[in-house]
Formats: structure tokens, sequence, C-alpha cells
């Protein structure tokens, strides 16, 4: 069965994260993505190594099912050869600081003008504007799209997220706007540029926070449990922010990860009366209706707690998942590594490499029926540059080797 990109070819100039994570799906769903990198290859190889001399959880976890060919860009011949390249390709993706690529001479006209057909997306920091030029991290675009203002507790500091939605959010931005210009061009049969701004992937993954900021001109938000409202959103630790309340709460023997999350929806409140042992609540006015305990959210929870503090996690997850109560637990990262029904559904993989041997990454979270992932090792560096070169450029092996003496590839 074929993939759902099969005769995709992309052409990935990224590095670090937010790039590497668009091509990697776009390699998961079957296209075939060649990573050009410099002679000394993307700097992640290298960075937050595990063992000595061997490429970086960081890079293979970024870069499976991948290509690798080495090309220096800068030089004359290797501008020849790139072109050759992207006039052989489907899409470019490059997350380099902003006019990077314009100043090789690889402008957005020139690339054009050399595959009408191809797709050209980038990745950067910030739109255009004031703060184009800004230098961007992960952290940063928390900061800037609205992430960190809005996560941690009342009286504590702003504080970033663990997930990725800066780098990776990004990624995922990027894949559906090249798929969307791939899709454009069947009809019109032209290329187009897609450019997504780390910035803006973090604002539009904060929209409630942008939708909670317009309520607050009518008065505090109810749902949220802060005591004190000025003109911005405050941070309100756990709380959903929604339409029907949740937090975390702790649990048996009381470890870092020991919490579950709980909503309560109307009709979840009796049944939680029931198994925290306070049936009463079910029928007191001051607590019947979510109407009644929104002023006493943080004491409702406590309620809860006080019964969760008794009993382990995963009992607590089943004897509210008896009651159909909304609820997860607190899964930390050696749980979700280990975790058997992640195993089954391959979300959580093992993959064997040359050179480090065995490790573990996440799959595709994205499934389709008639594309399924096998999940591929990263490539080693320039792995590829006999094939791609010489069986695709046909470029003679003494081309490649003059090439490789003079610093080209």
């Amino acid at each position: 069965m074929g993939k759902a990109l099969d005769g995709v070819r992309v052409l990935d100039m990224t590095h670090v994260q937010s790039g590497p994570s668009a091509t990697q799906i776009l390699a998961w769903m079957g296209a075939d993505v060649v990573k050009v990198e410099a002679v000394t290859g993307d700097i992640t190889r290298r960075q937050l190594r595990d063992k000595p001399g061997v490429d970086s959880l960081y890079f293979t976890m970024l870069n499976s099912n991948k290509r690798s060919v080495t090309l220096n860009t800068k030089s004359p011949r290797g501008k020849e050869i790139f072109l050759d390249l992207v006039r052989r390709s489907d899409v470019l993706v490059e997350n380099f600081a902003p006019g990077a690529l314009d100043r090789m001479g690889f402008t957005w006209e020139v690339l054009a003008e050399a595959n009408p057909r191809l797709v050209y997306a980038s990745i950067k920091g910030f739109g255009p504007g004031a703060y184009a030029d800004f230098k961007a991290y992960e952290v940063i675009a928390q900061a800037m799209g609205g992430s960190m203002s809005t996560t941690g507790f009342e009286d504590g500091p702003p504080l970033a997220t663990g997930a990725q939605i800066g780098d990776s959010g990004t990624g995922m931005h990027t894949v559906a706007g090249i798929l969307a210009a791939l899709y454009q061009r069947t009809t019109t049969g032209r290329g187009q540029r897609v450019q997504v701004a780390m910035q803006d992937a973090v604002l539009n993954l904060c929209r409630v926070k942008l939708r909670d900021q317009q309520r607050l001109a009518h008065g505090p938000l109810a749902e949220y449990p802060n005591d004190d409202f000025g003109d911005e959103v405050p941070r309100s630790g756990n709380a959903s922010g929604g339409g029907q309340p949740g937090w975390a709460v702790r649990t048996s023997p009381g470890g870092p990860n020991d919490y579950v999350y709980v909503i309560v929806q109307p009709t979840g409140w009796e049944p939680i009366t029931r198994l925290i042992g306070r049936p009463e609540l079910a029928e007191d006015p001051e607590w019947a209706t979510p109407e009644a305990r929104l002023d006493k959210l943080d004491k409702m929870f406590a309620l809860i707690e006080e019964w969760a503090s008794q009993l382990p996690k995963w009992d607590v997850l089943a004897a509210l998942n008896a009651h159909n109560i909304p609820c997860g637990p607190i899964m930390s990262t050696r749980e979700i590594i280990d975790d058997p029904t992640l195993r089954a559904n391959g979300v959580v993989t093992t993959v064997e490499h040359p050179e480090r041997g065995s490790y573990d990454t996440v799959s595709s979270p994205i499934r389709l029926s008639d594309s399924p992932v096998d999940v591929v090792r990263s490539p080693l560096l320039g792995e590829h540059n006999a094939e791609v070169y010489g069986g695709e450029l046909g470029l003679s092996d003494e081309d490649l080797a003059e090439l490789a003496s003079n610093g080209v590839i």
C-alpha cells in the first residue's frame, strides 16, 4: 500500500526543532524528505549528547524517516547543485534567520524561476514589523504569544509550558500550510510561499485567553478561581478556564506526579458527592448547582482532594471513570515511556540506530487508515550523498570525490 505523500520530494533545510518537526511529519506521511545539511551537520546532532561522538536524541527524535546530504550552499558549485535539487523538488522548508537564504542568492523569485511548482515554506520567529529581526527561541515565542502570561499560579511568576508549543507547535502549523499549498497546486499548477511565525502559532494556540480578555470588559470571569481581576487575563493555576471547572487533586502517596485532573460536570456532581462520602451536598442548595459552586471552587476541589489523597492515582482514576466523570492521571515522562497502551498503539516506539543502539521515540500523532507510519531511524550525516548526487543528479564517483575534497559536500 502506498503512502499519502508518495512522490512528493521535500528539501529540508531546517535545523533545531520547529522545522525538523514539520518535515518529519511529512516524511511520516510518505514524502521523500532530503535533509540538506552543512558539512558540519545540523547543530542538534551535537547538542545535549548523552553518548560521546553519537548523534544526540535531540536530533534522532526529530529527524526520523529522512535522508541526509551535505552541501556547502555558499560555494559556487554548491549553489548550482542546490538549484538542481530545487528543480527536482516539490517543497522547500527552511527556518534560517530572516533573510539568510536571500543573502545566499536564493530569493523566492530565484527559486520560483528555477521551479514554478515549488512550495517554499519558511518558519520565522515573528512576522513583519517591529519584531521581525528578534531572535526567537521556544520560550521567547511562548512569552510573546500569550502563553506565559496566562500560565502559572496567581501569586507566582509567569511560567513556560513543558509542551513545545513554540517550536513543534509552529511545525504543525507549517505542515498544514504546506499541505494546503500542495493541494491548491493541483488546480493552479503553481507553487507558492508558506510563511509561519512562532509568535503567531503560539497565539493561535492561546486564542481562548484572548476570548477571556474580551470577556473581562463585562466583569470578572466566574469560571476562574481567582479572587481579584484587573484589566488582563490572570494566571489561574490548573483551572481549565472553560465552561466545566477542573483541577489537579493530590493522591497517595503524595509524590511529585501523584495527581489526577478532575473535571466536575453538572451531571458528575452527585456521584462525586457519594464517592467522597458527602452525599448530602448533592441536595444542599449551597452546593447542588454549578452556579452555587462557582464561588467556592477551591473548597469543592479541596473536598475531592481529601478523598483522593487517601488512594493511589490509578485507583482514583478507576473510581471516577466508573461514574463517567472526566479525569486523567498526571503521567510522568517515566510512566509515559513505559505505558503499555501507548506502546501497543505505537505512539511510543523503539528504534534501532547503527551508532547509538536502540532508543525510544514518539511516532506520528496523525493516523491515516491507508497510510500507516513506520518510524525509520534518523540518517547519519551525509549518508545519502552518493544516492542523491550520484544516483539522482548523475554525478560520477570522481565528481563526488572532487566535491568532497573541495568542501562542497
